[in-house]
């Protein structure tokens, strides 16, 4: 084959990968690249996202900065129109006459010793209950099961009478038992959720646990509950605040003012002093009830995120 043959198919066949782009003639612009073009996408996508979740997070912490501002107003101040943001002057007296309005003191000390008491050692029975119908071989479990999940659906007015009657056959009303042993023994959405998400922990590390001689309690403090901690803390945050918050239940058992809880405190408040158009003091009073659950939030907040980005990895 000749020099001439041997050119002609060198321009006819591409002898590379780069001979198959396009090749931009001389003093053509060029064209952006795709890699470019998907950045700026991505970038645009990033900011409008960015755009919503602030508006999003302004729209949710407004009323919370709402009830600082007007629990540091006056009476006459809470009430002006347009509406005051940075209260002028500061009423810090408003955190001091709250402690003597009512007994808020004792509202904290009885909700604290039933939201700790009840999540505390409710959490660690449904750890275990979990970790029993995910990983542990027993009769009849996925009816038992079942018949737990069966269980959420029952709303509690219709077992209100009735447990009330139990209680008070046993001479518990007016007490804070009532409200600590019905979720003493567990939680039913906390168990489903651990269950799931035992799921995800390989059956072989506990059998290779089991070959080691290793019993299910001691598999279950030193494998299980390391591998779930991050779940357990986001449970632990929302049981918790369920609690804390509960107002029906304690309404029904409670009737000495100094056995209530303080959500049953702040509405005895806003009963009292509404119709003085004394906001200030409820709002002062409604603040204080939210730094328990603030400062379980910052406490666990780091479990709660990896609970999340374990998660959406798992998914």
């Amino acid at each position: 084959m000749t020099l001439d043959a041997l050119d002609t198919v060198a321009t006819v066949v591409p002898s590379s990968a780069g001979d198959r782009r396009r090749r931009r003639l001389p003093g053509a612009p060029a064209e952006p690249s795709r890699a470019g073009t998907r950045t700026r996408r991505h970038r645009l996508t990033n900011a409008i996202l960015t755009i919503v979740l602030a508006l999003g997070g302004i729209v949710m912490i407004a009323p919370l900065v709402w009830t600082l501002s007007t629990s540091l107003k006056s009476k006459t101040a809470a009430l002006t129109d347009p509406l005051q943001w940075i209260p002028d002057p500061l009423q810090w007296d408003n955190y001091l006459r709250v402690w003597d309005a009512g007994p808020l003191a004792a509202g904290i000390m009885n909700s604290v010793i039933v939201s700790v008491s009840v999540t505390v050692v409710g959490t660690g029975f449904s750890a275990l209950a979990a970790f029993a119908f995910a990983k542990m071989r027993l009769p009849f479990k996925n009816g038992i099961f079942l018949t737990l999940l069966a269980a959420i659906m029952i709303p509690f007015p219709t077992i209100m009478i009735p447990q009330f009657m139990m209680f008070s056959n046993l001479g518990l009303v007016d007490t804070l038992w009532p409200l600590i042993l019905p979720g003493l023994f567990g939680n039913i959405v906390m168990i489903f959720f651990l269950r799931q998400f035992l799921d995800t922990v390989p059956d072989s590390i506990i059998e290779a646990a089991k070959l080691d001689g290793a019993g299910y309690l001691r598999i279950f403090t030193t494998l299980i509950f390391p591998a779930i901690r991050p779940a357990v803390a986001a449970q632990f945050i929302l049981w918790f605040m369920a609690v804390w918050n509960d107002y029906l239940a304690p309404v029904i058992y409670l009737n000495t003012p100094e056995k209530q809880t303080l959500q049953v405190v702040i509405a005895t408040f806003n009963a009292t002093y509404a119709t003085q158009r004394d906001y200030p003091l409820i709002m002062a009073a409604s603040f204080i009830a939210l730094i328990p659950v603030l400062i379980v939030f910052v406490v666990f907040q780091r479990q709660i995120i990896e609970s999340v980005a374990l998660t959406g990895a798992k998914g």
